[in-house]
């Protein structure tokens, strides 16, 4: 890879983890409107098409295999559906800063499940880094109690789980993901996953869905649209493109700045920001770094 082509796919991750760290900030302002999960509904809903076209466009366009549905159906359920459930109940129950730096921990779950499932030797590097990480995450719990703008109740608690179960949900979908992408074209995996996952989502949408997209204003729309198209569409799309390009571990390291780059839009949002969240902050990044460490 050349020099220019290095500097082009640095400052494409670099906006895909703005931009997804950007969809915490959108979440939190859009479930003042409308319903968390009928928000992940829609966001899917809309995005789905666009990726249809988008295996045409690229000519990936392929059928799947009966004997790998299961695989799909999996994939479906953890890379979109109840990944997003959980997370947006979450950031619904927390603060959007808290949920991007939590939802780093899925590094450390997807660790721990290669070990398990892939066989994978873990270093003490790597065991260093996941204690590291699960400090972080203490203390950025301890941190948002403490914060004046966050209620000490169940409720926030709960919100954190919810956004730890997300991340699992992600370490799942990418063991399994790694496995069917050596059949398939990523590309065309994510569009199924993207169809499926929408589909799931049918049991869990509220009866009033049609009188509760009544209620959303320009602005609600326009968010919905960001995480449709911007995070959605953009961001696979981009992701997989760079994923061709470079190796993923290198990718990978970029997503570290998600939660960096959640705080500092947080702070613009009006979230106050304490030095010990920070520090937690720092723990969960740099641990998650060390993990990615050979």
């Amino acid at each position: 890879m050349n020099k220019n082509n290095f500097n082009y796919n640095s400052f494409l991750l670099i906006i895909i983890a703005l931009v997804w760290a950007g969809s915490f900030i959108v979440v939190d302002a859009t479930i003042k409107q409308i319903q968390p999960i009928t928000i992940a509904f829609l966001r899917f809903l809309i995005a789905t098409p666009f990726m249809i076209i988008s295996i045409f466009i690229f000519k990936k366009n392929q059928l799947i295999k009966l004997r790998d549905l299961h695989y799909f159906i999996i994939l479906g359920l953890t890379g979109v559906t109840f990944l997003y459930i959980f997370q947006y109940l979450g950031i619904e129950r927390t603060t959007p800063s808290t949920s991007a730096v939590l939802i780093n921990t899925n590094v450390i779950f997807i660790l721990f499940l290669s070990v398990i499932f892939l066989k994978e030797n873990i270093t003490k590097k790597r065991i260093i880094g996941i204690i590291l990480s699960f400090i972080g995450v203490i203390f950025v719990l301890l941190a948002q109690m403490i914060n004046e703008n966050v209620v000490f109740d169940n409720i926030f608690l709960t919100g954190c789980i919810f956004i730890i179960i997300s991340a699992l949900c992600w370490a799942i979908y990418s063991i399994i993901g790694k496995k069917i992408m050596k059949k398939y074209n990523p590309l065309l995996v994510i569009t199924y996953i993207f169809i499926m996952g929408t589909l799931f989502f049918l049991p869990f949408i509220s009866t009033d869905i049609i009188a509760e997209i009544g209620n959303v204003n320009l602005n609600g729309w326009l968010y919905i649209i960001y995480l449709s198209i911007i995070c959605s569409v953009f961001g696979y799309i981009g992701w997989y493109f760079i994923l061709e390009k470079t190796e993923a571990s290198k990718s990978a390291v970029y997503l570290n700045l998600i939660p960096l780059f959640g705080i500092i839009l947080s702070f613009f949002y009006g979230e106050k920001i304490t030095i010990f969240f920070i520090l937690g902050a720092i723990l969960i990044i740099y641990g998650v770094y060390l993990t990615q460490k050979n």
